[in-house]
């Protein structure tokens, strides 16, 4: 871990003036997420919940509904979706792996857009189909559901948080001067 934060340092002290290893910013965790939808069948539920867990290698937490809205029948308390935090040596295997197997993978990728970047500092991501990682089984295709990906970075500015994704690896693509 030292080594990373050093040599994030070391790679943006010249660009954003840093005096001290701890100005320069980190990944702090990893949060993948997923919604249910209108899904009623538990079997599907349990297949997201052990996809989410084959993919991330941690059990995900169910996410309750904070309110009741009656238009989509949905009552407080209700299952909506699942969460999962990553930190750590977890959050260190997971980002490896997304970005040097499971984007590679993805269906015309070009790239990902850094409008994503958020004031900030944090990447979200949208990842379509979960079949693009690696452990789960292409057996059930008809069962395929999609994600959200969101870094939570420490940098305090878009650019800090774009020269920080860049450098760690993420396939970011490259902004056309207009």
């Amino acid at each position: 871990m030292k080594e990373k934060l050093q040599s994030v340092f070391e790679a943006l002290k010249g660009t954003f003036s840093y005096k001290n290893v701890m100005q320069a910013p980190r990944i702090t965790k990893v949060v993948v997420s997923t919604g249910t939808g209108k899904i009623d069948d538990k079997k599907k539920i349990e297949l997201m919940q052990d996809r989410l867990a084959k993919i991330t290698g941690q059990k995900p937490s169910p996410r309750p509904a904070k309110q009741s809205i009656a238009t989509f029948k949905l009552r407080e308390g209700d299952i909506i979706g699942y969460q999962v935090t990553l930190r750590g040596e977890r959050m260190n295997d997971f980002l490896d792996k997304l970005i040097h197997v499971a984007l590679p993978n993805t269906r015309d990728f070009r790239g990902l857009k850094v409008t994503a970047i958020d004031e900030m500092g944090n990447y979200t991501l949208g990842i379509k189909e979960h079949t693009i990682f690696p452990e789960t089984s292409d057996e059930e295709i008809r069962d395929v559901f999609g994600f959200a990906i969101t870094l939570v970075t420490t940098a305090k500015t878009k650019e800090e948080a774009e020269a920080l994704l860049r450098h760690v690896g993420l396939p970011l693509q490259k902004v056309e001067a207009e």
